[in-house]
């Protein structure tokens, strides 16, 4: 996992998923998903799915650093979602749901990685 071509497609990863996650946090009508999951269930995978890729893709940063970068891109979708003409409500508790999923996958996929071998 410290290979550096893995960090690279893992980093790539990253930033198209988070490029994914703005997108469909701003579009006006995102389309549905299969079984129709609620809104903070979306918000939990979308950030489980960015805390993990950053865990493994930024090994060499702290998970508090990876923690706040997250919790920062959180924070500025919702603050998107407050301009009227997107058409979405802003709710900070999907930012609190955001923050959980991502500290879970951080700690957790840092403990799979940092296992002993």
């Amino acid at each position: 996992m410290d290979d550096p071509r893995t960090q690279r497609w893992l980093r790539r990863a990253f930033v198209a998923c988070v490029l994914f996650a703005f997108v469909m946090a701003l579009l006006p009508r995102p389309p549905a998903l299969p079984g129709a999951p609620g809104d903070k269930v979306q918000h939990m995978i979308a950030f489980a799915t960015l805390g993990c890729l950053a865990a493994a893709g930024w090994r060499d940063k702290p998970v508090i650093v990876l923690f706040a970068w997250l919790a920062v891109f959180g924070a500025a979708i919702e603050l998107f979602q407050a301009i009227p003409a997107l058409h979405r409500d802003a709710d900070w508790v999907d930012w609190l749901a955001d923050m959980a999923a991502a500290a879970i996958a951080l700690f957790a996929v840092r403990q799979v990685l940092d296992w002993p071998r």
